[in-house]
């Protein structure tokens, strides 16, 4: 890729690779950062881009999306059990627990992987089907179907 292609391809979508991570991204230095660690990743690795597959402009997208998740996953907060926590459930209680949890997990392991990938971002990292939207790149309204759905199917598979 000659200096030229780059300086077509970052003045050609840069203000759409902008403006797609912040519809997705609230704080204006992480979007301007996003978008500028998009292009240091298409004008590293050249080779990755084949014109016979897509067009310039999806090579670009599909690594703007890559990025936005990238950023979402590291945003995650993590934080530290007290050591003194206690453990108030009793063996019986423990046993139940865990053949509730397996069963979830067997349900869990038969949703199709947009069901499943809604239910583990939604329950296990907590976030809410808003930004669940955004990660996912599909309307707020289609998310709150597909968990909808996911969570009878669930159901039904539990009973």
């Amino acid at each position: 890729m000659t200096a030229a292609d780059k300086e077509f391809l970052y003045k050609e979508y840069r203000g759409k690779v902008l403006g797609y991570i912040r519809t997705r991204v609230n704080n204006r230095e992480d979007a301007e950062d996003l978008c500028e660690d998009v292009f240091l990743k298409a004008f590293q690795s050249p080779s990755g881009y084949d014109a016979a597959k897509a067009a310039p402009g999806t090579w670009i997208y599909t690594i703007t999306k890559n990025t936005v998740i990238d950023y979402f996953r590291r945003q995650r907060p993590t934080e530290e059990l007290p050591e003194d926590l206690a453990d108030e459930n009793s063996p019986e209680d423990s046993v139940e627990n865990d053949e509730t949890l397996e069963e979830l997990a067997n349900a869990l392991a038969r949703l199709p992987a947009d069901l499943k990938d809604i239910i583990v971002m939604c329950y296990y990292d907590r976030r809410p089907l808003t930004e669940i939207a955004m990660i996912s790149g599909i309307s707020y309204g289609a998310v709150k179907l597909k968990h909808q759905k996911a969570l009878a199917l669930l159901r039904g598979a539990l009973e």
